[in-house]
C-alpha cells in the first residue's frame, strides 16, 4: 500500500471518529422546548384530554417508562378554577402598583415627602409613620400633630374603599423606663396600634376593614445600636391588601 493510500486511510479513521455528542444534546433541547410549548398549549385552552396527551408525549420523549410516576386526574373545573386565581391574583397586583403610584402622588402634594414612607411588594402597600410623628416618648396618646397626619391619611384611605388596613406599632428593643405604666413593648405596640385605629374609625372608617397588631421589637428596620436606629425602629405601619372580591 502506497504512502497516499495510507494518508486516505487515516483522514476516514479521524473523520469517523469525530465527536458529535453535541448534536445528541441539541436534539434533546429541541425536544424538551417542543415539549414545553405544547404544555402551555394544551393548559391554556384548558382541555383536559389535549392535557393528558401532551403528558404523555413528553414523557415519552423523554424516555419515562417508570410506571410509578403517574398523572392525578385533573378536572375541567378544577383548572378553570387555577387559571381564575392566577388571573385575580394579577388583577390585584396591577390594582395595588395603580393605587401606590397614587400614594405617592397624594404624599407629594400634601408635602410628606420624607415623613411619610411607601413600599409596594408582592402586592401589599406599607406605608410607615415614624412613631415620634403620632405619639410623645413613651406615650400611647395621640399628639394633636399626630391626630392632623392621621387626618390627612384618612382622606387617602377613605377613598381606596377595597383595601384592608392592617395597623401594626413596633418599638425598638428598649424596655419601658422605670415608673411607666406599660408592662413591657407588647403593650406599648398594641396600645398604640389600637389608638390609631380607634381614632380612623371615629373620622368615619370602616371598622370592618382595620385591624391592629403590636409587634413591639419584632422586625426591626435597622440594628438597634445607635438612637437614630432605634428611632427609626420605633414606628407605625399601615398594610393595605386589596380584598378579592373587590
Amino acid at each position: 500500500m502506497s504512502d497516499d493510500e495510507d494518508s486516505f486511510e487515516d483522514d476516514e479513521i479521524g473523520e469517523a471518529e469525530t465527536p458529535n455528542e453535541w448534536l445528541v444534546t441539541l436534539a434533546d433541547v429541541s425536544m424538551l422546548l417542543m415539549s414545553f410549548f405544547i404544555m402551555l398549549f394544551s393548559m391554556s385552552s384548558l382541555d383536559v384530554k389535549k392535557f393528558s396527551e401532551s403528558f404523555s408525549s413528553v414523557k415519552s420523549a423523554l424516555g419515562g417508562k417508570d410506571k410509578t410516576v403517574t398523572m392525578a386526574p385533573i378536572s375541567t373545573g378544577d383548572m378553570t378554577v387555577l387559571v381564575e386565581q392566577a388571573r385575580i391574583k394579577q388583577r390585584i397586583i396591577g390594582e395595588q402598583r395603580r393605587v401606590y403610584d397614587q400614594f405617592r402622588s397624594f404624599v407629594s402634594q400634601k408635602g410628606l415627602d420624607g415623613v411619610i414612607g411607601a413600599t409596594l411588594e408582592a402586592g401589599k402597600i406599607t406605608i410607615a409613620f415614624p412613631t415620634g410623628v403620632l405619639f410623645p416618648k413613651d406615650s400611647a396618646d395621640l399628639t394633636d400633630d399626630g391626630k392632623a397626619r392621621l387626618r390627612t391619611l384618612f382622606e387617602f384611605l377613605v377613598k381606596t374603599a377595597g383595601e384592608r388596613v392592617n395597623i401594626r406599632g413596633f418599638t425598638d428593643d428598649a424596655p419601658p423606663g422605670t415608673g411607666s405604666r406599660f408592662r413591657d413593648n407588647w403593650e406599648v405596640s398594641s396600645l398604640r396600634a389600637v389608638a390609631v385605629l380607634r381614632y380612623l374609625v371615629s373620622l368615619g372608617m370602616a371598622p370592618n376593614r382595620l385591624t391592629a397588631t403590636g409587634l413591639a421589637d419584632l422586625e426591626p428596620l435597622y440594628p438597634n445600636d445607635t438612637p437614630e436606629h432605634r428611632a427609626r425602629n420605633q414606628r407605625v405601619e399601615f398594610v393595605l391588601e386589596r380584598w378579592i372580591g373587590e
